[in-house]
């Protein structure tokens, strides 16, 4: 099965998934992704908004032999491709009004990626205010839709979809203060019909439990890996009994 079918699968039978996103930059340890292994993640994506050390490559070569876990690109430029992964998510920053992060860079990226085997995600993403200054704001010359701005965010999904993304990622980016809020996230679920991806600010097995009832089919946690990586097995869990009650109250 693919990568992007397994997400719809389990999206459709209300199977949440979480994915750990791994920094090459900060890629020193190899802690996080063995208890990210062992704790049973469903994905690994690799990508960062900056990076500096040519150390893409690299990563993705460990990160393979090490595990079967699908690997998928979440890249911040055009430079970020590595075939030896297994997948890449398409992204269109359609939060933002940045011609190059709507269309121009994937124009430049797309002949590279046709001479390569990676199953291509198109994905609608969207950069939400977590409460600081992201990277991922700065790099792309585009501001967040704000926190409390539902409507903003549930239009914008519609207009996503609607011009055949397949997956929509709300995100307030690497090291914010807050994560998506549960009413977001209700909204914009109810509003499409593709898979729904929240990442940023998820800090604690609570906050994943709290997004995965309140819609998310699927999280992405980064910063809370780097930092105490032994939270990825609650997080884990907690992701995993979401999905049991949400099971129960069919």
């Amino acid at each position: 099965m693919s990568i992007y079918n397994s997400i719809v699968e389990g999206a459709k039978q209300k199977r949440k998934r979480l994915a750990l996103l791994i920094d090459p930059d900060k890629f020193k340890s190899t802690s996080s992704l063995k208890n990210g292994i062992e704790a049973g993640v469903d994905f690994i994506f690799v990508g960062g908004s900056l990076l500096t050390e040519k150390s893409l490559q690299h990563c993705v070569e460990i990160i393979k032999k090490s595990t079967d876990i699908p690997v998928v690109l979440f890249p911040g430029s055009t430079d970020q491709i590595d075939p030896h992964a297994d997948g890449i998510l398409f992204l269109s920053l359609i939060s933002g009004r940045n011609p190059d992060n709507l269309i121009g860079k994937h124009v430049v990226s797309a002949p590279i990626l046709k001479k390569t085997s990676l199953e291509i995600i198109p994905t609608g993403y969207m950069l939400i205010d977590g409460g600081s200054h992201t990277t991922v704001s700065y790099m792309s010359n585009t501001q967040p839709i704000p926190y409390n701005k539902s409507d903003i965010a549930v239009c914008t999904a519609m207009a996503g979809e609607m011009l055949g993304l397949k997956l929509i990622y709300l995100d307030t980016g690497s090291g914010a203060l807050k994560h998506i809020s549960t009413n977001m996230i209700k909204e914009v679920k109810k509003n499409i019909t593709i898979p729904l991806v929240i990442g940023g600010g998820i800090r604690t097995p609570e906050n994943a439990y709290n997004l995965c009832t309140a819609g998310a089919d699927m999280l992405v946690i980064g910063t809370v890996a780097e930092q105490s990586p032994e939270l990825i097995n609650e997080i884990v869990s907690a992701v995993h009994q979401s999905s049991d009650y949400l099971a129960s109250l069919k």
